[in-house]
């Protein structure tokens, strides 16, 4: 924590935890945002310029929200997580092993995009009976990206 003292309408303790579950939801976004452009770079086959395009609009989007949720992190008086071993620890989401062929890139980032939203829903209880409105509108942005890219992942899936 800052030596000088906090005093923004948050408890010590409320603070703590909701950077506590902010950091688990940078975690997530960043193995999202990791795993996306991995897929970008590497997807091939029929439908390789759709989805090349597709993913690099969604990892473009993610990156912008790392800064997002790490700048309210550092608001609340806390240290982002920032290397990959803190990532590897705080996120619930599990790296992909090699190329898989284009459909199931998609089905992995389907997974990823929802348990990002998870992530940021579990945290909304905690922010909410903290009165932390930025923090509030941070997870409702958030909750409504995660949760139209899953479904249109999901689209590409159907027959």
């Amino acid at each position: 924590m800052d030596a000088v003292k906090i005093d923004i309408g948050l408890s010590d303790d409320s603070r703590a935890r909701i950077a506590d579950g902010l950091s688990r939801l940078l975690a997530d976004s960043y193995t999202l945002y990791l795993m996306t452009h991995n897929f970008h770079w590497n997807v091939k086959g029929p439908m390789f310029n759709s989805l090349h395009q597709m993913f690099m609009t969604q990892y473009s989007e993610q990156w912008t929200a790392l800064d997002l949720i790490a700048e309210r992190i550092r608001a609340l008086g806390y240290p982002a997580p920032g290397t990959y071993a803190e990532f590897s620890k705080l996120s619930s989401i599990k790296e992909v092993a090699g190329v898989p062929k284009a459909m199931e890139m998609v089905r992995h980032l389907v997974t990823a995009q929802e348990a990002t939203a998870r992530t940021a829903r579990s945290l909304l209880p905690v922010v909410d009976e903290a009165n932390d409105q930025p923090t509030i509108d941070l997870l409702t942005q958030r909750l409504d990206v995660h949760e139209k890219t899953a479904w249109m992942l999901r689209s590409l899936l159907e027959e």
